[in-house]
């Protein structure tokens, strides 16, 4: 037996159909933001801010770029934007938005401000979460965000020293200074321990030309003395040896027999 339907019961059928997808498709492109006024718009990504609702706050500030483009509060979107994007970790993404403020908005009152987020999010991420969970010394890590963010920092402070985010930058320019330093000794120790000593002398050098006043000079120093000591250059040695004993007077790398050994407070002979 085969079961015929009519056309006048089908054609209802297939109609309302199209008429629910049509209704989803309809729902799923509705902006409940479209009638605000830009200053709502603004408040309202405030307030996801504030409740740590970045990813919306994010596409409200971009929406926000669009409603009130070539106004401050435009400008101030955007460096918005750029702190939410660094708050759901997209480092990338921040920096990217930072680069075209300052491309964009060369005069804005802000940029001072721009320059030292920009610093911020390499700074931070080139520390990253799970460095201090593995106890991974920062000098270990590729130096490049690194260098970025010094370099932000650096204009910040050339352009605008009496900015309030200036004397921040310096502090966080001092720990990255000596962290690339640190970064130039390891390569070198590193060369050392594997016979390249030519290799651990010019990286070695590198630190001490161009890090001249961090900690880290010192093992850098101590490395070419050694390096120069198995290659029999002695008089480069020597030479190194004396400026070594005379910048560091303290030195436990050339005396570690110098080094207070402490006793346990318990033990009293």
């Amino acid at each position: 037996m085969v079961l015929r339907l009519k056309l006048s019961t089908v054609w209802p059928s297939i109609g309302l159909t199209c008429a629910i997808l049509l209704s989803g498709c309809a729902n799923s492109t509705y902006d409940p933001t479209k009638d605000w006024s830009v200053d709502k718009l603004y408040n309202e990504a405030k307030d996801e801010m504030a409740a740590g609702g970045y990813d919306k706050a994010i596409g409200m500030y971009e929406k926000l770029e669009g409603r009130a483009a070539g106004t401050p509060l435009a400008q101030q979107a955007q460096l918005d934007k750029a702190w939410a994007q660094y708050k759901t970790n997209e480092p990338v993404q921040a920096v990217a938005t930072l680069d075209r403020f300052i491309k964009l908005h060369p005069a804005s009152p802000a940029l001072d401000y721009a320059l030292y987020l920009k610093g911020l999010v390499n700074f931070n991420d080139n520390l990253g979460m799970l460095s201090s969970v593995a106890e991974q010394d920062l000098a270990e890590r590729d130096p490049k965000q690194a260098k970025e963010s010094f370099e932000a920092f650096r204009e910040l402070v050339t352009r605008f020293p009496n900015s309030k985010y200036s004397e921040d930058a310096r502090l966080r320019m001092a720990f990255i200074k000596n962290s690339l330093a640190r970064s130039d000794v390891h390569v070198a120790r590193f060369y050392y321990k594997r016979g390249a000593y030519v290799a651990a002398i010019n990286r070695a050098q590198t630190t001490v030309q161009e890090y001249r006043d961090v900690p880290a000079v010192e093992e850098a120093l101590f490395i070419m003395y050694q390096c120069y000591d198995k290659l029999g250059l002695n008089q480069l040695r020597d030479d190194t040896k004396r400026v070594l004993e005379k910048t560091y007077p303290d030195t436990l790398f050339l005396y570690p027999e110098r080094a207070i050994v402490k006793k346990p407070w318990w033990k009293l002979w």
